[in-house]
């Protein structure tokens, strides 16, 4: 059961990340809001962003919570479907900001490299896990996606993730949260999930 529910917390993931794209793709704003949760009243979520200002998301009917557990470096094995966020490095590939661990049954969805709001310049990039490479100073991926290689060094204080069941109880005030929410020309911010980090986990994608 419990890797049922990390299965349909992925879909889930996927599904509002896609959901998104398609809005932003008919005129609404796709928009991440990242930070801590000040308030949950109704479906009236105020989340404090890592900018520091209040944002308000008006949460959907039958809105998910989806949450983010810690894993390691060593739970990637080859053949694994993975959500690496990188940057590029001056001396060539990219260098992994967060990794993700999709459940075996996502594997391939949202497969290949989009851009990314982490930072500047960084991108998403869904895919397989071709090759793993263990070195003194960290690890190093090969991922295979669409035909296309892309080589991803990991440092040893990269944050490995992969899902886990959450509920709206995990949304007190202080609880580390990413929204994925669709801009409306007037401004709201409207959202049908919201991804929480447990345990202590940051959740920074």
């Amino acid at each position: 059961m419990p890797q049922q529910l990390k299965a349909i917390s992925a879909l889930l993931w996927v599904a509002g990340y896609l959901t998104v794209a398609a809005h932003s793709a008919l005129g609404q704003e796709a928009q991440r809001v990242r930070g801590t949760v000040e308030s949950l009243i109704g479906n009236t979520l105020v989340v404090k962003t890592r900018e520091g200002t209040d944002q308000t998301v008006i949460l959907k009917p039958d809105w998910k919570v989806r949450g983010i557990t810690k894993a390691s470096v060593e739970d990637i094995k080859l053949g694994d479907f993975v959500g690496v966020v990188s940057l590029p490095k001056a001396d060539g590939g990219d260098g992994a900001l967060e990794v993700l661990i999709f459940p075996t049954a996502m594997k391939g969805t949202g497969e290949g490299t989009h851009p990314w709001d982490l930072k500047p310049n960084s991108t998403m990039t869904n895919a397989t896990v071709a090759k793993a490479v263990k070195a003194v100073d960290g690890h190093t991926i090969t991922l295979t996606y669409q035909g296309k290689e892309k080589m991803i060094s990991i440092a040893g204080d990269t944050p490995i993730v992969t899902f886990t069941p959450a509920g709206k109880a995990d949304l007190g005030a202080g609880a580390r949260v990413i929204v994925m929410g669709e801009k409306a020309p007037d401004g709201t911010l409207s959202a049908a999930n919201v991804t929480v980090g447990t345990n202590g986990v940051v959740p920074l994608m």
